[in-house]
């Protein structure tokens, strides 16, 4: 043990400054001191080997603290549980002390916290079942995923020293873990933040495009912005209302989106910016000057009635209220306008975290009954790992509908609900009796899809079970986890069934059951479980002679080859070696250091010898794509789960990869033939094809070449750029 340095504590004051100026209003004097005692007696149980990752730690929780209180919003207990959190696992201090010092929130929350250290340190956090765990601690409670939520944040900021490999893991987690449930959960701002630094580390050529043409129009933009906002000032200054106004550009990750999705030109993008107008109203009066703006705006300006979105009357689950409008503004550009009170602004900045702190003014979100069907559908043991994830997914809804039982009583599912999603959400046994609906007075099947506004009856039958084919026609995991155990209960009485006659009818032929010799049928039949062999029993689909008669050949040929296997002594015995089956070559290392494995390169992004890559687990086995895939996002935010790191072996390639080049230039006289000549030249280069087409003085076309390594084609393209007459030179995806 070391005493600490004096350097060492003046620099952990001045950070713990920060945490004290935030929060001196809330913490009594005793708390704040018996606080900054025990983490300066954390710094000091380390030795000198561990002293640097142990002041990094706390400097990291630190940090993480301040983005908590500023940007999530989070109190007292919640920023305990932050900075006590190593002071625990390290063994200096226990929770039951914390239970005692800071209350029983704090020692939950760090309950919940130590969980996930558990496991987050040896895998990343969406590799298989401590996903689970992980989703398990959120759903216990919601203050440990808003810490997660800010601890992850703070390492994506600082990801940009970290290696590669270490941002595709962050990167990831975001796109397919924590994005999502910051959305789902009402932090928008945080939510676009991860997603545009997610594209910044794993394709920064399209993150640096779309923000080099963001800051090009942004002259312009700020100029249409003002004289959009101008009139409407003077209009609103009229009605006395206190107010601010301005507008706010999208986030490069949405702008990628739109691009990709459309296939558009960046030019041709309307809706680059939105207006929001903040009104600081009193909660009596929210909604009649929020409606009131809107009839301003839209005397205005013309209105779209199909981009109208009232989240006002109906507010999101997440609690997100506001008033979104689609105007004609001037020179004929569609323009949004957002409407919000100041505290709706705040709930819309800070989500759940922020409604909390208006508890009671308005019915509470809908964010229990979310955990407890997230719960539900985690808890059961007999759903897969891949089901479970997949069921979570569903929940992470971007967009809501709102139906309505016949006495009026109001219920939220996601887009694509159906009657007999409907069905679920209001009991479980109403759903596994649903026989079909009735939705504004009209009989319909129970996959009918529900609209918004829809007002919806149900109409059951004590005859009625659940169908195989339910889950084809449910989203919600809540209806999906009830189908499956409603069924696997169903298939376990029949197993039962199946087992007792096919075990009487043995009996009955003086057979004897040999289990060994039965998992050899049910093997070379192709059942992946015992269950699904018994099930088929169970429905007639196997006819339970012909399944006796297949096990006795099975039985009578392993009594021939056990008679006929005559005894090998030691000396004459040769050990086999089994022949390799997947090769490949190690210019590849996927996963932890792993060579040998086969794998594919993408079709989609043709990767080479030196791209920054990542390897997905497909159907067809290991897939090696590019960051800069135009598939890639989607693939981490859908699949994260099946990412594998993957890095090239080596300093060069050992073999030669097709690349296409597309080339946009002036029609000149031998401006081809030149940059034929060129590649013929390049040592290691081989031309493969080219096409080229002219059209009023100007050429585009493609050329194919085989070539090594990334360095070999930055040297080419930049020998090509070279040529006159040359525009541009791109490699194709």
């Amino acid at each position: 043990m070391t005493e600490i340095q004096e350097k060492d504590k003046i620099e952990f004051l001045v950070h713990y400054k920060k945490i004290y100026s935030v929060l001196r209003d809330e913490w009594s004097i005793e708390r704040i001191g018996l606080l900054k005692q025990i983490l300066l007696n954390y710094l000091q149980t380390c030795d000198d080997t561990t002293q640097d990752n142990v002041k990094n730690e706390l400097w990291a929780d630190i940090r993480t603290t301040i983005v908590a209180i500023d940007e999530i919003g989070l109190k007292q207990s919640s920023v305990y549980a932050i900075l006590l959190i190593h002071p625990v696992s390290n063994g200096s201090y226990s929770v039951e002390r914390a239970r005692s010092d800071f209350g029983e929130d704090t020692s939950v929350i760090l309950n919940g916290l130590l969980k996930i250290s558990e496991f987050s340190d040896k895998k990343s956090a969406v590799e298989s079942e401590n996903y689970i765990k992980l989703l398990l601690s959120i759903a216990e409670d919601i203050r440990v995923v808003f810490i997660m939520i800010a601890q992850h944040l703070r390492m994506m900021r600082e990801a940009k020293s970290a290696t590669s490999s270490e941002r595709l893991d962050l990167s990831v987690e975001s796109t397919y873990l924590y994005a999502p449930l910051a959305h789902r959960l009402g932090f928008y701002t945080i939510k676009s933040e991860l997603e545009d630094l997610s594209l910044k580390y794993t394709d920064r050529e399209t993150y640096d495009f779309i923000a080099g043409k963001l800051n090009e129009t942004k002259r312009s933009r700020e100029k249409y912005i003002a004289e959009f906002i101008e009139p409407v000032k003077q209009r609103l200054n009229n009605t006395g209302f206190k107010y601010d106004i301005k507008g706010r550009t999208k986030s490069i990750n949405s702008i990628y989106n739109k691009l990709k999705k459309q296939k558009i030109e960046f030019e041709n993008i309307y809706d680059l910016f939105a207006i929001r107008v903040i009104l600081d109203a009193p909660l009596e009066q929210e909604k009649a000057q929020c409606w009131q703006v809107y009839s301003i705006i839209t005397d205005m300006y013309q209105p779209n009635p199909k981009r109208l979105k009232d989240w006002l009357s109906i507010p999101k689950s997440n609690g997100y209220e506001s008033l979104h409008i689609t105007v004609m503004g001037p020179g004929s550009k569609w323009v949004e306008v957002q409407i919000r009170t100041k505290r709706m602004d705040e709930i819309a900045e800070r989500g759940l975290a922020a409604h909390w702190k208006y508890k009671g003014l308005k019915s509470e979100s809908g964010l229990d009954e979310w955990l407890k069907s997230l719960r539900e559908s985690l808890d059961d043991k007999e759903t897969n790992l891949t089901q479970k994830l997949s069921d979570f997914k569903l929940d992470l809804y971007d967009e809501e509908i709102f139906v309505f039982t016949p006495k009026g009583d109001l219920f939220k599912l996601p887009k694509g609900a159906t009657v007999l999603d409907f069905a679920f959400s209001i009991h479980s046994k109403l759903g596994a009796t649903c026989m079909s609906g009735r939705v504004n007075g009209k009989n319909v099947p129970i996959k009918h899809v529900l609209k918004s506004g829809d007002q919806v009856e149900i109409n059951t039958s004590s005859h009625q079970t659940p169908k195989q084919d339910w889950l084809n026609s449910v989203v919600t995991s809540k209806a999906k986890t009830k189908i499956r155990q409603l069924l696997k209960e169903e298939a376990g009485k029949q197993v039962d069934i199946a087992k007792e006659t096919l075990l009487r009818r043995m009996k009955n032929r003086k057979i004897d059951l040999d289990d060994s010799h039965l998992m050899q049928l049910i093997k070379k039949l192709k059942y992946k479980t015992v269950t699904d062999f018994y099930v088929d029993i169970a429905n007639g689909k196997n006819d339970i002679n012909w399944v006796i008669d297949r096990y006795l050949e099975i039985e009578s040929r392993s009594n021939e080859i056990r008679e006929s296997h005559s005894t090998v002594s030691a000396e004459e015995f040769t050990l086999k070696t089994p022949g390799i089956e997947n090769t490949s070559a190690d210019e590849l290392i996927i996963d932890q250091n792993l060579t040998g494995i086969d794998y594919k390169l993408a079709k989609c992004c043709n990767p080479i010898y030196g791209d920054e890559i990542f390897g997905f687990v497909s159907s067809q086995g290991i897939k090696i794509h590019r960051f800069s895939c135009p598939n890639a996002q989607d693939l981490f935010s859908r699949y994260g789960y099946r990412i594998l790191k993957a890095r090239w072996s080596g300093k060069t390639g050992s073999s030669n990869y097709t690349i296409i080049l597309r080339v946009i230039g002036n029609d000149q006289i031998n401006i081809v033939a030149n940059l034929m000549s060129i590649i013929s030249k390049e040592e290691g280069i081989q031309m493969r094809s080219i096409s080229i087409d002219s059209n009023d003085g100007l050429f585009q076309g493609n050329i194919a070449v085989m070539l090594a390594n990334t360095s070999m084609l930055e040297q080419l393209i930049k020998k090509l750029k070279a040529v006159k007459g040359v525009k541009s030179i791109t490699r194709l995806n």
